[in-house]
C-alpha cells in the first residue's frame, strides 16, 4: 500500500519563460505560426522583462504576414529598452516595406544605420534603402499625412481579407477626409460591389470614368465588375484598354496583373506578374493568389502550387480558399 501523499512536499511544475520560448521556437521552425505565437506569448507573460522573447514574437508575426502586429511588439521593446535593442529599427523598417509604407520604412532603416553603423543588419538595411531609393522614383510618399497612412493600412488589412463590411466605413471616411486621395474611392466601389451593391458600384465607376476617361482605376474596376456580372462585351472594352498600359508604379502594375487574371486573361497576367518586384509585394496576398491562379491556368501547376504555399505561409488566411485550381475566386 502506497503511503499517503504529503501535499506539503509537492512542488508544482511552473514553467519559466525559457520553456515556453523553446516550445515557441520549435513550432516556428516547423512553420506552425499559430502555435508558435501562443507559446511565445506565454513566454512573454512569464518573463515580461525579457525583450528577447518579444523580439522573437515579432519575427513570428512577420513570417506569418502580420506586419502591423510585429511592429506593435517591436515598438514596445524600443519603448522599454531603446538603445540596447536598436535592431528593432531595422525589423520595423522591413515590416513597413512589406506593408507598402515606404516613407516609414526609410525613416526606420536610416535610424538603425545611424545608431548601429556596424550593426548585424547593416548590409540588409543598406540594401533596403537602395531598394527604397529606386521605388521612390516611382512612388510619391512625401507629405503623406500620418492619419492617412493609418487609414490606408487598416483599410488594406480588411480589403485583403475580403472583409467588406469593415473596409467600407473606413474607405467612406477616407473619401471625406482625404478627397485628393483618389485610390480610396475606387477601393470603396470595389468593396461595395463585392458586398452585394453591384449596381451602385458600377454607376459610381462609370460616373468617374466620364470625368477621367484615362483612369486606370476605373478601367480595372469596371473590367472586373462587368466580367463578374456576365456583361462580356462591356468588360472587353475595359480589358482592351489595359493591354497597352504599362504603369510605372508597382501598386498599379499589380492592379493590372490581378485584373487580367480575374478576367481570365491568364497568359497576359503571367507576363505582368513576372515583371513585378516580388520583394516589394510580399505583403499583398493578391500577388500570390492571382499569380498562382494565372500560373495554374497557363499549364504551370508546380509554379502555381509553390506560389500558393508561399502565399499561405505569409498570409495564413489565404489557406481558407480552396487553391488555384478552383474557378470561383473573388
Amino acid at each position: 500500500m502506497k503511503p499517503p501523499l504529503n501535499v506539503d512536499k509537492v512542488i508544482p511544475f511552473i514553467p519559466e519563460g525559457d520553456f515556453y520560448f523553446t516550445k515557441g521556437v520549435e513550432a516556428f521552425q516547423k512553420r506552425k505560426f499559430d502555435i508558435a505565437v501562443k507559446w511565445m506569448k506565454k513566454a512573454v507573460e512569464a518573463s515580461p522583462e525579457e525583450p528577447l522573447f518579444r523580439c522573437q514574437l515579432s519575427i513570428i508575426y512577420t513570417e506569418a504576414g502580420a506586419y502591423h502586429m510585429a511592429n506593435q511588439v517591436l515598438t514596445e521593446v524600443l519603448d522599454a529598452h531603446g538603445e540596447e535593442y536598436v535592431d528593432c529599427y531595422y525589423l520595423i523598417a522591413n515590416n513597413y516595406a512589406h506593408l507598402g509604407l515606404m516613407n516609414d520604412a526609410m525613416k526606420n532603416a536610416q535610424q538603425y544605420l545611424e545608431q548601429a553603423p556596424e550593426g548585424e543588419f547593416r548590409q540588409e538595411a543598406e540594401e533596403l534603402l537602395q531598394f527604397l531609393d529606386i521605388e521612390e522614383e516611382d512612388e510619391d510618399w512625401d507629405g503623406i499625412d500620418d492619419e492617412l497612412l493609418i487609414f490606408q493600412e487598416t483599410a488594406f488589412y480588411h480589403l485583403e481579407r475580403q472583409e467588406w463590411d469593415h473596409a467600407l466605413p473606413l474607405l467612406h471616411e477616407m473619401m471625406a477626409l482625404f478627397p485628393e486621395h483618389v485610390t480610396a474611392k475606387h477601393e470603396y466601389s470595389f468593396a461595395l460591389f463585392f458586398s452585394g451593391e453591384e449596381t451602385e458600384a458600377i454607376a459610381l465607376e462609370e460616373k468617374w470614368l466620364e470625368q477621367e476617361p484615362q483612369s486606370l482605376f476605373c478601367h480595372t474596376n469596371l473590367a472586373v465588375f462587368y466580367f463578374q456580372t456576365g456583361e462580356s462585351d462591356k468588360a472587353a472594352a475595359h480589358i482592351e484598354a489595359l493591354f497597352n498600359v504599362y504603369p510605372l508604379h508597382s501598386q498599379q502594375k499589380l492592379r493590372v496583373a490581378v485584373t487580367l487574371a480575374r478576367t481570365g486573361h491568364y497568359q497576359e497576367a503571367v507576363q505582368r506578374f513576372k515583371a513585378l518586384p516580388k520583394s516589394y509585394l510580399q505583403g499583398h496576398v493578391s500577388y500570390y493568389k492571382w499569380y498562382s491562379i494565372a500560373a495554374f491556368h497557363t499549364g504551370n501547376p508546380s509554379k502555381a502550387l509553390t506560389l500558393w504555399e508561399e502565399g499561405c505561409k505569409r498570409h495564413p488566411f489565404l489557406s481558407k480558399d480552396e487553391g488555384p485550381w478552383i474557378h470561383n475566386h473573388q
